[in-house]
């Protein structure tokens, strides 16, 4: 299984819709509103009612949460909703690009247009954004409808970035919320494929930290090859993707996935499943350290730690395709290692790396990346020959 990200989507977003809350507690969602009118996927209509909400939740200020739908290819889509303080209605937008803070500040801009006054619509900004061509990293956009009466405007995000605190919304609450002890054991828990539940009495509190622990196993969700046109997204190449259940809010009615037999990474309303309250971790002292990308860094280095040492056990002939010596990349390291690099080749999530990154080498692209640039460094450290071995197998320049 390849990245559960789709490359190159052909939309900003695929939906908006307008839900309403059920008066009572046994009736559904139903939705107001949406655009386009159109829109036929029946199934991704009923998800994203339920998804809408998730449980009993009365929000005493605006909140924003995401929840994620697969397609019949195995791709994400994102929910991303707001719920405004007593409001019986959920904005919610479904986009295949994770772009969460800018499709949170578009559904703050589409409620102050609804709040102005009943007569104001909002199709007509919906429909410029919706048109408007998926822009290159760092690019302006600027969705305009046709009096000129309503502009949005945003920068795309640059993926090749790591995720910066306070500026990625997800990593910063995550951080906020999560001990760094808890913030190990879950990133070990994914590292090895286990069930992963997190729960929170906030929805936007939940499904950022699933984000951003997500975001941290991979920590850029995009990887550009620019000698494409117009700037086509396809998926990282960043140490690993997660590929089972994936859930940052689990509804009510999906509460039996949490006995599923299978690894997962789900969140869930703490009305919903009652734990004891982790107590509050007192870090200020780490604070500055982990501005800006210093939190994904670190585990960035972790990462290099673990994987940079898979160069040494790369295979090159000439005129032969470039291997993988499994047996070559557990010697590599000390014999400590050895049982934690056996069982970490048998995980799914570490031979898709392996094959994308072969892959890659083997069609001649070459790629250098946050985690390939840390490797150079790791190997300069420890004095070992991946960094010559590696300049080998890169195509010229």
């Amino acid at each position: 299984m390849g990245s559960r990200l789709r490359g190159n989507p052909k939309q900003i977003f695929e939906l908006f819709v307008e839900i309403g809350r059920p008066s009572e507690g046994d009736q559904e969602p139903f939705i107001l509103q949406q655009y386009p009118a159109d829109y036929g996927d029946e199934d991704v209509l009923k998800s994203v009612s339920k998804f809408a909400f998730p449980c009993a939740n009365e929000s005493v200020a605006v909140d924003h949460f995401t929840f994620v739908l697969t397609d019949i290819e195995g791709k994400f889509k994102f929910g991303f909703c707001r719920h405004a303080t007593g409001a019986l209605t959920c904005l919610c937008i479904v986009s295949y690009l994770p772009w969460y803070e800018i499709f949170y500040k578009l559904l703050n801009y589409l409620a102050d247009i609804l709040n102005r006054n009943e007569k104001n619509h909002i199709d007509r900004l919906l429909e410029a954004t919706h048109q408007h061509e998926v822009p290159s990293p760092g690019s302006e956009v600027i969705a305009v409808t046709p009096d000129f009466a309503e502009k949005f405007v945003f920068t795309a995000p640059n993926p090749s970035l790591l995720p910066e605190i306070p500026q990625n919304r997800n990593l910063t609450e995550y951080y906020s919320a999560v001990s760094s002890a808890n913030m190990i054991v879950v990133f070990v828990s994914m590292l090895f494929e286990r069930r992963v539940l997190i729960t929170s009495k906030k929805l936007s509190r939940l499904t950022a930290c699933i984000h951003g622990a997500a975001s941290l196993l991979y920590p850029l969700h995009w990887y550009v090859l620019s000698q494409y046109p117009l700037h086509w997204y396809v998926p990282s190449l960043y140490p690993l993707h997660w590929q089972h259940l994936y859930i940052p809010v689990l509804p009510q009615h999906l509460i039996d996935y949490c006995s599923a037999p299978m690894p997962y990474l789900i969140g869930i309303h703490s009305s919903l499943f009652q734990v004891s309250a982790l107590k509050k971790h007192l870090r200020s002292h780490q604070a500055d350290r982990m501005m800006g990308d210093g939190l994904a860094r670190i585990f960035l280095k972790a990462m290099v730690a673990i994987l940079g040492s898979y160069r040494d056990a790369l295979r090159f002939h000439l005129g032969e395709k470039i291997t993988f010596d499994s047996d070559a990349f557990v010697i590599s390291r000390s014999p400590s290692m050895k049982p934690f690099l056996e069982n970490l080749l048998q995980l799914q999530t570490f031979q898709q790396f392996i094959a994308e990154r072969l892959d890659l080498l083997n069609a001649g692209q070459g790629f250098m990346d946050e985690f390939e640039i840390e490797t150079n460094l790791w190997a300069d450290k420890w004095k070992t020959d991946s960094r010559s071995v590696w300049g080998k197998m890169q195509p010229p320049r």
